[in-house]
């Protein structure tokens, strides 16, 4: 490997995390390394290096990367591969995260957890010594990417289409007659059900569905982080269900029903965690994804609505799912029919909403309009006279149980 040295000018104090800006361009932190992206997030700080192995970096993952303020990502794969104009190039970018993309997979085993490493325009060094080259990214790079990604969307409808018709039918029993549905303690016919993803915005969805919340009590449903989520904004989850990879200790000891995603044939990794802290779940054995599996939970159970908070709708968000999951997610959907209410359109709805304090402006306005046209009439000035009356009456009253008081 080739050595160069570090540094071409005085450093200056960077992050939280100790990162230091070198030069334009040249930044350094320390290494945090993990082929999920998710996993990586939970322990990632701010200032610290991101070292993933990512490919077609999906929306959820940037916006989770974003939420840490990292010194920089390293990618080992490539960010954007082509096969469809995925999201999150674009966000962390567009957030100033400084990306080395596709840099090698040798670099997940050549770098280890906690090393101090620096990004030099496209090498990432430690010590001097270059541990890989890549490619930085910028906007007009990711926009190109996202231009020439498009024209790859062809092909992935059609996988998307093949894995639709093998998803039905491995899974037609489930999905036309609810068969292999698990019983659950939680009552859920004829109630809403809110089904909380921590995925794409559901933070500010969580915030504006408040009032809806208030009015309409639904059954809380947590997927994986999503009871987190849950327990953020101030409420307690009924149900979480999920194969249990990414929700709290505290979310699972909150009292809420447990049930735990399995695989098609019984496997459950999730459930050891959750028999190792004491808790009673109950087991779904499905091919989907968990977000689905909530939902044709709550509709086989009869639930008359079902909200969806942080969950896919769109065609490239589908496809940032990957191949193996966007036909479970799709035919749900489908199968759920017309119960299923996306939160994104609800919170806009109640964001266009009038709020209380221009409600509140509106009600004072109007009483003291209708009070200055009283006081301008002979009947309005004897009106507000016996009222004025009666008020200091109320007051000389009140004034003489306190003592000390009054005149």
């Amino acid at each position: 490997m080739s050595r160069r040295r570090w540094g071409r000018g005085p450093a200056r104090a960077g992050g939280a995390g100790g990162a230091a800006q070198v030069r334009t361009g040249a930044v350094a932190g320390t290494a945090r390394v993990d082929r999920r992206t998710k996993a990586l997030t939970k322990r990632l700080r701010p200032g610290d290096v991101a070292v993933i192995d990512h490919l077609d970096l999906d929306r959820v993952s940037a916006e989770a990367l974003v939420a840490c303020a990292p010194a920089a990502v390293v990618n080992a794969s490539a960010s954007t591969s082509g096969r469809y104009p995925n999201l999150g190039p674009e966000i962390l970018v567009s957030a100033g995260v400084p990306v080395l993309d596709a840099v090698g997979t040798g670099v997940m085993t050549a770098l280890a957890e906690g090393t101090r490493v620096q990004l030099d325009g496209e090498e990432l060094l430690a010590d001097g010594e270059v541990l890989a080259r890549g490619r930085r990214l910028t906007p007009e790079l990711v926009a190109a990417d996202a231009e020439t990604a498009r024209a790859g969307l062809s092909l992935q409808l059609e996988a998307f289409a093949a894995n639709t018709m093998e998803y039905l039918r491995r899974e037609r029993d489930l999905l036309l007659d609810g068969v292999g549905v698990p019983d659950v303690r939680t009552p859920l016919e004829g109630r809403h059900v809110l089904i909380v993803v921590r995925g794409y915005h559901y933070k500010e969805d969580l915030v504006t569905l408040r009032p809806y919340v208030r009015e309409y009590k639904p059954v809380l449903i947590g997927v994986d982080g999503g009871a987190d989520a849950i327990l953020e904004a101030g409420w307690k989850p009924h149900m979480i269900v999920g194969d249990m990879d990414s929700v709290s200790d505290a979310a699972l000891r909150s009292g809420a029903e447990v049930v735990v995603h399995a695989y098609r044939d019984g496997r459950a990794p999730g459930l050891e965690r959750v028999r190792r802290l004491g808790i009673d779940a109950v087991v779904f054995p499905a091919t989907g994804t968990s977000e689905d599996v909530a939902m044709l939970l709550a509709d086989d159970k009869g639930a008359s609505l079902i909200a969806a908070v942080g969950t896919h709708v769109t065609l490239v968000e589908f496809l940032d799912k990957g191949r193996a999951g966007m036909a479970s997610t799709f035919l749900t959907r489908l199968r759920v029919g017309g119960k299923l209410v996306d939160a994104k359109g609800v919170s806009r709805l109640y964001r266009s909403r009038v709020s209380d304090a221009q409600v509140l402006l509106l009600v004072l306005a109007g009483v003291l309009a209708l009070v200055a046209a009283l006081a301008v009439t002979p009947t309005g000035q004897a009106i507000l006279a016996v009222t004025g009356a009666r008020l200091d009456g109320a007051w000389a009253f009140l004034t003489g149980l306190l003592p000390g008081v009054g005149p």
